[in-house]
């Protein structure tokens, strides 16, 4: 089982390109100035809890031909990083070209090692961290937070290979 909040069809800000966002329920660290508060509570009254198979069911209908891939944002996904390998195994096996992006709390040093990544193209990882914060950064909220290509930084052994992308417009 897996908990969501929602499903956008059509996000320019979550990832390179038109992206398809699911949004799950639940998140430990309650950062100060937290982009989405309501989805930090991981209880049986938030959000609605599905089985992996349907999720993907419900993703695969949403996603067309117009999106560059599909972000899971939250909360933090890899709190569910179980389910969420579930899903995305499944995924990649019906639609292996899709491009997935994860935005997540935890640094990529410590769930490099986790199944669930060799299905993520790209991580943005780091706490929101309300000092740092960066209206000016591309896909990230505050500037301790890196976008990591996952594949190019799983075959480094160790060594991050972040992407550099341009400022976002105002």
């Amino acid at each position: 089982m897996i908990r969501y909040a929602g499903v956008i069809s059509d996000s320019v800000v979550d990832g390179t390109g038109l992206r398809l966002v699911t949004f799950l329920q639940g998140c430990p660290r309650h950062c100060p100035g937290c982009h989405n508060p309501e989805l930090i509570p991981f209880d049986q009254q938030k959000g609605l809890e599905i089985e992996e198979k349907e999720f993907v069911r419900l993703l695969l209908k949403r996603i067309t031909q117009e999106h560059s891939g599909i972000t899971f944002s939250g909360g933090d996904p890899l709190m569910q990083a179980d389910s969420l390998c579930a899903v995305l195994e499944r995924l990649k096996k019906k639609k292996p070209e899709l491009n997935v992006w994860v935005y997540t709390g935890y640094n990529f040093e410590e769930v490099r090692d986790w199944p669930v990544m060799k299905y993520i193209d790209v991580l943005v990882d780091g706490p929101f961290v309300e000092q740092k914060k960066d209206l000016g950064l591309a896909f990230r909220g505050s500037s301790n937070q890196r976008i990591i290509d996952v594949p190019k930084s799983l075959a480094q052994k160790g060594r991050v290979v972040e992407i550099k992308l341009g400022v976002q417009s105002a």
